[in-house]
């Protein structure tokens, strides 16, 4: 009788959860979207915006120093203040006398919808642009250069040399110093071969200066998350928290109804699930934070992540992987080494005990304490690796990994070096 129960209670539980599998999957900021429907069908649902406070445990200090400079508070700051986008700031800036006509800035507005996160404009479209205006190559070059007078200074380059070109001509820098510094820039790869001339140093200086991507301002803005999850400190003792502020509150309005009609009975059992679906989304919120705790106690001590299969987390908790793994997509942890997604914190083996975010970990301090006038090549990187964690690996995996942090191969990054240091 008891399995039975059991059975049919774990059944009605996981019709419930599939029915509300948007709510679960849905991130904080966007979950009063995910209910939205549910409400409209029902003329008995109001809801009440979270009021998107921060908890004062989470200003506290303890064994765990103030949150990271990404924390909650600052990532709600950022949230209630109105920051316009990349792409506003560019389309206010497409006015008279730089583009005088309609058509200039019809074509200036295609070049916009072409330029990347990082501010950079795809040369591969001009083709795109010249066959749906009907208009020529150069038209559509003659315009995109007049973005060079456009802020932030550099947007609408093609590659970084063009970005850093478009800097130096909105730069107060004497004559003969600007062309040195143009010749640089032209001749980036071979840079360190002009390191011993008279107006290397001082061109350094210049170049240094240059913001690289140019839209790296807007790009700080969109890492900006709201996290499901608070992992913090209460008298020396790691605690869980979920962040109730951001959830919405579903009132059932009840008053003077006949309950017994049968339209009204539906409505307010989808209204009764729909609070339970919020219920449930919090409770299995809080039992991954829970479980990531245990199993990575030690991260929050600023060790590497340990191997975690999501696997492990779904039979702890009883649930199918397929739950856990939407439960976790798009969630976030704050703690105070950063928000980090909840699925970084699985990480597969690479050997028995070893993760690969452990060998990720180590292999960002490699690079980061390598000799700038030699940088370490994949090869080398491979078999330090493989000495520190005794395990086999290839140097594809290395190449992917690094490529996984966007960190320049090794001949790459002397160039950067001798860009960014002085000699």
């Amino acid at each position: 009788m008891k399995l039975r129960a059991s059975q049919s209670q774990k059944q009605k539980l996981s019709s419930t959860l599939r029915g509300w599998l948007p709510i679960l999957q849905s991130d904080l900021d966007s979950l009063p979207e995910a209910i939205e429907p549910f409400v409209q069908a029902n003329p008995f649902i109001q809801v009440r915006a979270g009021n998107e406070k921060v908890d004062k445990r989470f200003a506290k200090k303890g064994f765990f120093s103030e949150l990271s400079k990404n924390s909650v508070s600052s990532t709600i700051e950022a949230l209630t203040i109105n920051k316009k986008s990349l792409y506003q700031t560019l389309y206010e800036q497409i006015n008279p006398p730089l583009f005088p006509t309609k058509k200039s800035q019809d074509i200036a507005y295609e070049i916009i919808e072409n330029i990347n996160h990082e501010g950079y404009f795809d040369k591969n479209s001009i083709l795109e642009i010249v066959k749906k205006m009907h208009i020529e190559s150069e038209q559509v070059e003659k315009i995109r250069q007049r973005f060079s007078y456009l802020e932030p200074v550099g947007i609408g380059a093609i590659d970084f040399k063009e970005a850093f070109l478009f800097q130096l001509d909105n730069t107060e820098v004497e004559e003969d110093l600007c062309k040195y510094v143009r010749k640089l820039i032209l001749n980036f790869e071979l840079i360190e071969n002009y390191n011993k001339e008279e107006q290397f140093n001082e061109a350094l200086k210049v170049i240094k200066k240059f913001r690289n991507p140019p839209a790296i301002d807007f790009l700080e803005d969109e890492i900006q998350v709201i996290p499901d999850i608070f992992v913090y400190d209460s008298k020396g003792t790691i605690e869980v928290a979920l962040n109730d502020a951001y959830y919405p509150e579903i009132i059932i309005e009840t008053d003077n109804l006949d309950e017994g009609h049968s339209f009204v009975a539906e409505k307010i059992k989808d209204a009764k699930d729909l609070v339970d679906a919020l219920e449930m989304r919090k409770a299995t919120l809080y039992k991954i934070g829970l479980m990531i705790v245990e199993y990575q106690y030690d991260f929050f001590f600023g060790h590497a992540i340990k191997p975690m299969k999501l696997k492990d987390l779904a039979d702890d908790l009883q649930r199918n992987p397929s739950t856990i793994s939407r439960a976790i997509s798009g969630k976030y942890l704050s703690c105070s080494r950063g928000i980090i997604p909840l699925k970084q914190f699985f990480a597969t083996a690479v050997e028995e005990n070893i993760s690969n975010s452990a060998i990720k970990e180590y292999m960002c301090e490699l690079i980061k304490n390598e000799e700038h006038k030699k940088p370490l090549s994949d090869v080398k990187i491979l078999n330090l690796i493989e000495q520190k964690f005794a395990v086999k690996m290839v140097r594809r995996t290395i190449t992917k990994y690094r490529k996984e942090f966007n960190i320049a191969g090794s001949s790459e990054r002397k160039k950067l070096y001798a860009l960014m240091c002085s000699y």
